[in-house]
């Protein structure tokens, strides 16, 4: 069957052609296992007000304080908690519009082929996946600020700023603790990975041919974790400031009073401007001036970290043609709604049709999943969500 002859267009085969196309950055991800599928959210959507948001119960762990079994003391009973969480649709659609003349002159097909339809919406899904962690990262609140700072370890304003040896298993064990080992993958900016390979911290994945020759796939592992290079990771320009350091710092100075004429390796307290965000320098402290420059994000993530469900569309993808425009053009349509879900992160608005990603980059559209208990609710704990984020400056 041509799959772009308008008139014999079959949707569900090039849907087919267009999933076994090699989703690259969403196939690494699922593999990793910090993505792992959940269709069957997709059937209760129908049961729930709107059919675009449902809320799904998490089971706490059960608990309590045993009592002294000595035939005396009564046996007391606990109750299990249960947190919702909010699973919102992220809908999204395109089109592409040729004009037949082009295809008479050339003897070319302009139209998007499977696999670039593919890489397209591994790109928008991308997007989803990025403006989501944003979104639960800006989040706000107590409770919520526990799992932002908590799971934020942000070395960028700090004399050694960049990504080295220690930094990935300090990273996640301040997010996790003893958990630590949940944590399956990290995804950084090349210019991260350039320096992790030039420090040899990096290790290139590799495989056995079918003649037994062992060859480097264009895959990573670092600290036992795979690792995915991608330029879309979040950068931020900083400006230059001074930070506190160690007199063991290379470049540090001793901060002295404003009246004092410094010595060699010292500053004055009112030259010491401006000072990084959150530090107010003091006599007696040993600072490093840093350059402007830029600040990379680094996510990692856990075994299912994120759960995915493709909730389907009424026409995934079709095709129409206009005969009389432009001396007749051809226009291939795709639409998709899926659900990109943090586990234990609850997205809060069910009012919202299809949030846009400025929309899920909110953070006061997310919360951590609760009991929704009046009062003073309980929380998922913020320690079993397998979600990171490490800032460096290279």
């Amino acid at each position: 069957m041509p799959l772009f002859d308008a008139k014999n267009f079959n949707g569900e085969v090039f849907g087919a052609y267009v999933d076994k196309a090699p989703n690259l950055k969403r196939n690494e991800l699922l593999k990793s296992g910090a993505i792992i599928e959940k269709p069957q959210y997709a059937a209760m959507l129908p049961d729930q007000t709107g059919g675009n948001y449902i809320a799904v119960p998490i089971k706490a762990r059960i608990g309590g304080k045993a009592v002294n079994y000595d035939g005396a003391t009564d046996i007391t009973t606990n109750s299990r908690k249960t947190y919702l969480q909010g699973r919102i649709v992220v809908g999204r659609a395109n089109g592409w519009t040729e004009k037949d003349f082009s295809s008479d002159i050339t003897g070319e097909d302009f139209l998007p082929a499977t696999q670039e339809i593919a890489e397209y919406w591994d790109d928008v899904d991308q997007a989803t996946l990025l403006a989501t962690l944003k979104g639960i990262f800006s989040m706000t609140g107590a409770k919520n600020l526990e799992f932002v700072n908590g799971h934020t370890y942000d070395i960028s304003n700090t004399p050694n700023n960049e990504f080295g040896e220690t930094t990935l298993n300090t990273g996640i064990q301040k997010a996790l603790g003893d958990n630590k080992s949940k944590f399956s993958l990290a995804i950084m900016h090349s210019q991260v990975s350039t320096g992790v390979e030039n420090k040899k911290l990096m290790a290139h994945l590799k495989f056995t041919d079918a003649n037994g020759v062992e060859k480097d796939l264009t895959l990573y592992s670092i600290n036992g974790r795979l690792a995915l290079v991608d330029d879309d990771m979040p950068t931020e320009e900083v400006t230059e400031c001074y930070v506190k350091a160690s007199v063991k710092d290379e470049g540090a100075l001793k901060v002295v009073a404003n009246s004092a004429t410094p010595g060699d390796n010292e500053i004055k307290l009112e030259s010491v401007t401006p000072a990084a965000s959150g530090y107010e320098p003091v006599e007696g402290d040993y600072v490093v001036f840093l350059p402007a420059g830029i600040v990379y994000t680094t996510y990692v993530l856990g075994d299912g970290a994120i759960e995915y469900t493709n909730c389907g569309a009424k026409k995934p993808y079709s095709m129409s043609e206009d005969d009389a425009k432009n001396g007749g053009e051809t226009t291939l349509w795709s639409r998709q709604r899926k659900i990109f879900s943090p586990y234990g992160i609850s997205f809060k608005k069910s009012n919202i049709i299809s949030p846009t990603d400025e929309q899920l980059a909110t953070g006061s559209n997310w919360e951590i999943a609760n009991s929704n208990e009046s009062g003073s609710p309980e929380y998922y704990p913020h320690k079993a969500i397998a979600i990171a984020r490490i800032k460096t400056r290279g």
